[in-house]
């Protein structure tokens, strides 16, 4: 009776000061998962605090509610419909190896120097190597719809954001298909139009990101084909999409997001290269140059992870600053707004990610000698504008910290310092520019002596407004 009078969103868990062998726990809105083990019950937002406890468990759907108690067993009661069910008992795959530093100093480091393996289980059983075919269940059961939708809409928060503004490109270039990214904070409320010619991605690490599950809703209440992409199997969103894709990329402690975004990106390049097959916007050869080129981006990352000590030192020759700007084109400029999202989340300097070409429509006022500028200068996609965006920095006195293409002695002259990459096709370079950026956050982070795993302020999975 009291959770019917009861207004807004909970994850409730109560007891009986009398009775403190029994818990309640209900769910409106906010996520409540619980672990099972013999006679022991554990209760949070979803499994990681206690998955070195047990691995069964019970995720409550909104308007559910149910007592803990050794005594009986388990029975869900759904407010709504006033009736109980039976519950669902589900065996997570992650173990307690996963969920310790092994080593690392940091979670946060541990995890960068896990995405190789977590983009290669991203990969696995779907990049089917012996015939070069892509083999995505969710989007097979689209197939023949696919000529139907209007335009794909992508939805996410943060990092997940950065990730979809990387599929924008990657399934407009690849697939020609129409695509919109949208902050899902900004999508519930601005009353969108959407219709059921609109496939609607929604993309979240957690599977429980509040604003997210709200545009979800509105999504489907419109009409619109939802797809998820998250890494949390079992999650409110995963179990609200119609279909999608699990990254698969394992536990993610660290708050700042590093794996879950690079799986994030190999799970949207696998989505548009399938797109682009059954659109037939790509010759045989290309598609084939394409998968080939996707199927070797772990081990390239794995290179680029060498060049840690590197950076380390590049770290320790700025951690001092109090503001940085990162600039980046085309399928970089996300990678430009993820890493200076990363480089404020943990390190706490100001930073903004711009798209390079807009530098001078006011970003450059703030160019000095004191300001070091980031600039992701591959060669690919308007290099000579690049080049001519770091000559304009140098000529301001900024400092200038390069990512730059292995060989390329253009930008390495202009720079500061430089990190390099090795070539690759546009399409790749977020994946191989996001690496350096995470470990310069990390060790400027580490210089400034932050906590870098659990950051002032943040959560790691925000599942309120």
């Amino acid at each position: 009776v009291a959770l019917k009078q009861i207004v807004g969103a909970y994850g409730l868990v109560c007891f009986d000061k009398n009775d403190i062998e029994s818990l309640v726990v209900a769910r409106l809105g906010s996520p409540l998962c619980i672990g099972i083990e013999n006679d022991a019950f554990f209760v949070g937002s979803d499994a990681t605090p206690f998955i070195d406890l047990t691995r069964n468990v019970i995720y409550l759907e909104d308007f559910e509610m149910t007592e803990l108690s050794s005594r009986s067993p388990i029975k869900i009661y759904n407010l709504k419909k006033n009736e109980f069910t039976s519950p669902n008992v589900e065996t997570l795959k992650w173990n307690l190896e996963s969920i310790q530093k092994g080593g690392y100093p940091h979670f946060m480091l541990k995890e960068i120097f896990e995405q190789p393996k977590a983009i290669e289980n991203t990969f696995s059983g779907r990049l089917i190597y012996r015939n070069k075919t892509i083999k995505l269940s969710g989007l097979d059961d689209l197939a023949g719809r696919i000529d139907n939708f209007r335009r794909i809409i992508i939805i996410g928060c943060g990092t997940s954001w950065h990730a979809g503004l990387v599929g924008e490109y990657l399934i407009e270039k690849l697939a020609r298909i129409p695509v919109e990214v949208e902050y899902a904070s900004e999508f519930r409320y601005r009353n969108p139009i959407i219709s059921q010619d609109d496939l609607v991605i929604v993309i979240s690490q957690s599977g429980e990101t509040a604003d997210t599950l709200e545009a979800l809703k509105i999504a489907k209440r419109s009409g619109a084909h939802v797809f998820g992409i998250c890494n949390a199997v079992g999650s409110s969103i995963a179990r609200e999409t119609f279909n999608g894709i699990y990254t698969h990329a394992g536990p993610e402690i660290g708050v700042a997001s590093t794996k879950a975004f690079v799986t994030q990106i190999a799970a949207l390049q696998m989505l548009a290269l399938k797109l682009a097959k059954i659109k037939n916007t790509l010759t045989k050869q290309e598609f084939s140059n394409y998968f080939d080129e996707l199927k070797a981006v772990p081990a390239i990352i794995n290179q680029i992870l060498k060049s840690s000590d590197k950076i380390k030192t590049i770290a320790s020759n700025f951690f001092n600053t109090k503001n940085a700007l990162f600039l980046g084109r085309g399928f970089n400029f996300p990678v430009a707004l993820e890493g200076a999202l990363k480089m404020k989340e943990i390190s706490y300097i100001h930073s903004e990610g711009y798209p390079a070409a807009e530098m001078k429509h006011g970003p450059i006022a703030l160019v000095d000698e004191d300001m070091p500028i980031i600039i992701i200068a591959t060669k690919k996609g308007n290099y000579e504008k690049i080049v001519s965006n770091v000559q304009e920095i140098k000529s301001r006195r900024g400092k200038v910290i390069s990512i730059i293409t292995e060989g390329d002695h253009i930008v390495k002259k202009l720079s500061d310092d430089f990190i390099e990459i090795p070539n690759s096709n546009e399409i790749f370079t977020p994946f191989y520019a996001t690496i350096p950026l995470q470990l310069l956050s990390y060790y400027v982070a580490i210089e400034r002596g932050c906590n870098v795993d659990q950051p002032r302020n943040l959560a790691k999975s925000v599942t309120v407004e």
